[in-house]
């Protein structure tokens, strides 16, 4: 499959880089410098294009600006872009503004780099988790899926209210208050008042009855009633003209008198009091009380309470049903996610396996021939994966991370990136091979050419039998200016290329020793 390849770097105020331009050759390529350079400012330039987030303790700038320019798989240039705007970095692919994240899925399928920090990472078992899913393509999108809508299904299930049974004792209780006010047969917000209003008429017609016989006996023509009182004192009167018209005015009263006390006693019907109606009256009123009493203070939200309770009533049957069907959604969820993730795991253990036998013919070219280095998977799918490692024969296995040495832990991530970097991306090494020296570093040194006959290959180094390895060779160096110190980089060819490996070997100190030595290097 054909590989993607860098083909320039550009970066403008990035740290003490003032503006500086790469062009970068298929093969294995170094980057050295004396330490403080800007090295690292470079690959932080080239971690710009891809979409980090940038240092801004070593970035930061008003007019910053990287771009890197790659040939993909199919030939294609592509144009990555960062630069500084109103205060922020504004990302861009082949021109067109994008964001960082778009730059970042993007880089993923041109470049790679490992860095001296990933060692530390491998203590992290996500990393770690990732390095195997990625060495073998394990997809886990099946599961992730399940998992979410697994979730999404439980959160529903439990802001439902509860479980069952306590839905059912809420139901029980909403079932009764409905039934209670539903007796009451509440007909208008108004009619307590309604029904108080007619108890006072009809008491008021049953008391004025009562005064009405009281006063009908009074008027009687009985002995002792007024009438007949006034008819003994008309007949007492003496007789004579001058008295007749006393007489007559008495009569006329008392025929009046008369009349009215008939007028009376056909008022007086015993029928008119509808007794049961006012004993009617008084028990609706003390269920309207009642109701009122217990259900807001009123008949009005009593019966608002009763459209309520009706609601939720209708809610918890709903609610029912849909927990229901929820439960057997979640239990089919359960056993899809059981099965995908034995999937995942089978996957996974499949995939250490196959690490565990490449990563074993790695350990002896970085100097780790009697070590043993294990991808340990557990869990029900996969999802815990230890890096175990002996450094010798026979030695007990443990956590890489509490058992190996700062050189043999950079040591095993050397070998890890040699066997999973992808061939057909980019793969740059930021120092990794720190701590090492000697044979090892002439190791690591083959291992990188070696890398750079299948895909390019970028790696910074203070290792001049790493550099020397190198097909292009460039350096950093840092320089006093009238605006202060800026960086520069050149790649450095021939006797140059000599001075730079000696520099490496000996420091300032170079002699004919260094330089013969680096001629050594560089011709083997």
């Amino acid at each position: 499959m054909p590989s993607s390849r860098l083909v320039e770097l550009y970066a403008h105020s990035v740290g003490v880089i003032r503006d500086t331009r790469i062009e970068f050759s298929d093969g294995f390529t170094v980057l050295t410098g004396e330490t403080g350079a800007g090295k690292t400012l470079l690959l932080d330039a080239l971690g710009l294009c891809l979409g980090a987030t940038p240092d801004t303790a070593r970035v930061a700038a008003d007019d910053i600006r990287a771009a890197a320019v790659f040939l993909d798989r199919e030939g294609r240039e592509v144009a990555l872009t960062r630069e500084a705007a109103s205060g922020r970095l504004r990302s861009a692919i082949d021109g067109v503004a994008t964001s960082a994240s778009a730059l970042r899925a993007r880089a993923e399928e041109l470049i790679i780099i490992h860095g001296q920090h990933d060692s530390l990472a491998l203590r992290n078992r996500a990393l770690v988790r990732s390095l195997v899913d990625r060495s073998a393509g394990v997809e886990t999108g099946e599961l992730d899926t399940v998992r979410v809508q697994l979730r999404d299904a439980m959160e529903l299930r439990a802001s439902l209210g509860g479980d069952d049974d306590a839905r059912r004792r809420e139901l029980d209780l909403i079932s009764f208050q409905i039934d209670e006010l539903e007796t009451a047969r509440m007909e208008s917000d108004d009619e307590l008042s309604d029904t108080l209003d007619q108890l006072g008429r009809v008491s008021e017609l049953r008391e004025a009855q009562v005064t009405l016989a009281r006063l009908s006996a009074d008027l009687d023509d009985d002995e002792r009633g007024v009438l007949s009182a006034l008819a003994r004192v008309i007949a007492a009167l003496p007789t004579g003209r001058s008295l007749n018209a006393v007489r007559e005015v008495l009569d006329g009263a008392l025929r009046q008198a008369r009349e009215g006390s008939r007028e009376l006693a056909r008022l007086l019907d015993p029928d008119i009091i509808d007794l049961g109606l006012i004993d009617q009256l008084d028990g609706r009123v003390a269920v309207l009380q009642s109701v009122a009493r217990k259900y807001g203070g009123s008949i009005a939200a009593a019966r608002e309470q009763l459209r309520d309770l009706r609601a939720r009533r209708d809610l918890l049957h709903d609610l029912a049903e849909r927990s229901h069907g929820l439960d057997q959604e979640i239990a089919e969820l359960e056993l899809r996610e059981g099965l995908a993730a034995r999937a995942v795991r089978d996957a996974r253990d499949a995939a250490a396996a196959r690490l565990n036998a490449s990563i074993a013919t790695q350990l002896p070219r970085v100097a780790l021939e009697g070590a043993t280095l294990r991808f340990d998977v557990s869990g029900a799918d996969g999802s815990r994966i230890d890096l175990l490692f002996a450094g010798n024969p026979g030695s007990e296995l443990g956590p890489l991370s509490s058992v190996a040495s700062g050189g043999e832990l950079s040591r095993v991530l050397l070998a890890l990136s040699l066997e999973t970097v992808h061939d057909d991306v980019v793969a740059v090494f930021d120092e990794i091979d720190a701590g090492v020296g000697g044979q090892v570093a002439q190791q690591v040194g083959e291992c990188l050419a070696e890398l750079g006959t299948q895909q390019q290959v970028l790696a910074v180094t203070h290792l001049a039998s790493v550099a020397a390895r190198a097909d292009h060779h460039f350096t950093v160096e840092k320089r006093a200016t009238n605006h202060g110190v800026a960086a520069t980089v050149r790649e450095v060819r021939g006797e140059q290329r000599v001075e730079e490996i000696a520099r490496m070997l000996a420091g300032d100190g170079l002699s004919d020793e260094s330089r013969a030595l680096a001629r050594r290097l560089l011709a083997r």
